[in-house]
């Protein structure tokens, strides 16, 4: 029985769904509910939905949005982008999501992740951690969609934001971010190793067996966004996702 579970990740702005390299350069690719309809069709594990101008707009991600959303979804629901209460969060799981991330604002008030842990329970709250590589090539946790350096190793805020109530940790590599040269292996290694939850590996995966190498690395699941929604060396736009058999090929397990 497949285990790993295989996340579309997609990101948004006000007119549409948007991808990147390294948090940078954003191309339109297309509409959410769109995109959403497909992944619902192909059978995509759970889909993480994210707002990148929320946190700049000083805004939290639309609920009118997230309920459009988790009406075509038909499968787990992760939203986020400019979370920074209990009631902006409690607000998007009844508008349907299944889970909620807190990035920038979690890493400045860890507390905000045990509110939301309190009242939904820790399975509802995903701390989001980017890591970026200065020129000393150390490990770095980032806010506000990468542009901001904290100072702060990874596996440090990782373990005071599963602490805090965190379920679950999604783990991005920015600077790997687009390029589909694979998985920061080591901190990924690092962060899994050091807290008890699972880890949502993202951030460079170009093909199926750097999901692979991210699990045996120590993941728990993996999200990609530009594997799932470019084809070939131009980058056309063209979403997609790989069946179960291949998904199990990929990950030499038995599907069920």
């Amino acid at each position: 029985m497949l285990s790993v579970r295989v996340i579309p990740l997609l990101l948004f702005r006000r007119d549409g769904l948007y991808k990147g390299i390294g948090f940078r350069d954003h191309k339109y690719v297309g509409d959410v509910l769109n995109a959403v309809r497909i992944f619902a069709q192909k059978q995509a594990h759970e889909v993480i939905l994210l707002d990148i101008a929320a946190t700049a707009e000083g805004r939290s991600i639309a609920l009118d949005l997230v309920s459009r959303v988790a009406q075509e979804c038909m499968m787990p629901l992760t939203v986020g982008g400019g979370i920074t209460d209990v009631a902006t969060a409690q607000a998007l799981l009844n508008a349907g999501a299944e889970k909620v991330t807190v990035n920038s604002h979690a890493l400045a008030h860890p507390d905000v992740i045990g509110e939301i842990a309190a009242l939904s329970g820790s399975q509802s709250v995903i701390a989001a951690i980017d890591v970026g590589r200065g020129d000393n090539r150390c490990p770095e946790s980032l806010t506000h969609c990468g542009s901001r350096w904290t100072g702060r190793h990874p596996v440090e805020v990782a373990g005071e934001l599963v602490a805090a109530g965190a379920g679950e940790i999604l783990l991005t590599a920015v600077d790997r971010d687009g390029t589909g040269q694979g998985f920061d292996l080591e901190v990924i290694a690092g962060v899994a190793e050091a807290v008890s939850v699972p880890v949502i590996a993202c951030g460079g995966a170009g093909k199926l067996s750097h999901f692979r190498d991210a699990v045996a690395a120590g993941a728990a699941a993996v999200a990609a966004g530009s594997l799932f929604v470019f084809h070939g060396r131009r980058r056309a736009v063209l979403i997609s996702y790989p069946d179960g058999e291949e998904i199990g090929t990929a990950f030499g397990e038995e599907v069920g």
